[in-house]
């Protein structure tokens, strides 16, 4: 991915090494951080499993924390796509005839406490719609490689797309209805919506990357495959047969490993809202 000579976003909070208070999160251990890949990785609203856990106890003090090159980098990267996400909604929404309220993102070290509740590493990158924030622990990058088998700075770029894809539906108005419908249905619909929310959310991240080519040719040879297999690797079922041995479909909440390939394959490919609508296909 061609992203060195981009614009850095001045939306980007550094909350590396900063103290955080009291509060619960969910517990370590490998089979926590599955369950908490399978529920939340690339999610909505965790507020509901980010209220689940052990007290924690309190974080070191505020003395300054040793960075290394590697992760200010890292930094430098996710502050460009960001960046390059922002230039593309804003020009998507001037178009609709609505103004693009940009979204803040949080790059915090271990735990963090946010609008939807206090979190920890192990629960993946998040978008929180009460304070209108991605978060994210770059350690993710690590994991997404060598624990989820998707590496490459493209698929690294397509979890922030993603989440910055809820923040465009919340935008829309599109998170609060789904939230409202899901509390008057059942669990097994509730998990429906959800990955139609996860799955629209993937095939905004394909018009992104659509309109990002387009304007400021971003993509070299293979990005696309690497954000395809990075989809493939976080599909429900991979990671419920990961952690489980067995998938069980009915508590899906962000779609197959085909679902999500499927639908970010036709953002990247139509470049257009309108063929993210999941709520209204009749195939997902």
């Amino acid at each position: 991915m061609r992203w060195e000579f981009g614009r850095r976003s001045e939306n980007v909070e550094d909350r590396r090494g900063s103290r955080v208070p009291g509060g619960v999160v969910v517990g370590g251990g490998i089979g926590t951080i599955l369950l908490a890949i399978v529920v939340t990785l690339l999610g909505g609203d965790p507020s509901v499993i980010l209220q689940q856990g052990a007290p924690v106890g309190e974080a070191p003090g505020n003395a300054p924390r040793q960075t290394s090159p590697e992760e200010d980098r890292q930094v430098e990267f996710v502050s460009t796509v960001l960046a390059d996400t922002e230039d593309v909604w804003n020009e998507q929404f001037q178009k609709l005839g609505r103004t693009y309220q940009e979204p803040k993102l949080v790059v915090f070290s271990g735990s963090v406490d946010s609008a939807c509740g206090f979190a920890q590493s192990a629960m993946g990158p998040f978008y929180c719609p009460r304070d209108q924030k991605v978060y994210i622990d770059l350690s993710f990058y690590r994991d997404l490689q060598t624990k989820l088998n998707a590496p490459g700075d493209f698929a690294q770029a397509y979890v922030i797309a993603h989440e910055v894809g809820h923040h465009v539906q919340n935008q829309l108005g599109i998170l609060s209805k789904v939230t409202r419908a899901q509390q008057q249905t059942s669990e097994v619909n509730a998990n429906k919506l959800q990955v139609m929310v996860e799955l629209q959310a993937d095939c905004l991240a394909g018009v992104w990357a659509h309109h990002a080519e387009r304007s400021r040719q971003i993509l070299e040879q293979g990005d696309i495959e690497e954000a395809l297999n990075a989809a493939s690797q976080i599909g429900d079922d991979r990671l419920q047969q990961k952690s489980k041995g067995y998938a069980v479909p009915d508590s899906f909440t962000h779609g197959s490993s085909d679902q999500r390939m499927r639908w970010f394959a036709r953002g990247i490919q139509s470049g257009q809202i309108a063929q993210c609508d999941t709520f209204s296909a009749s195939r997902l």
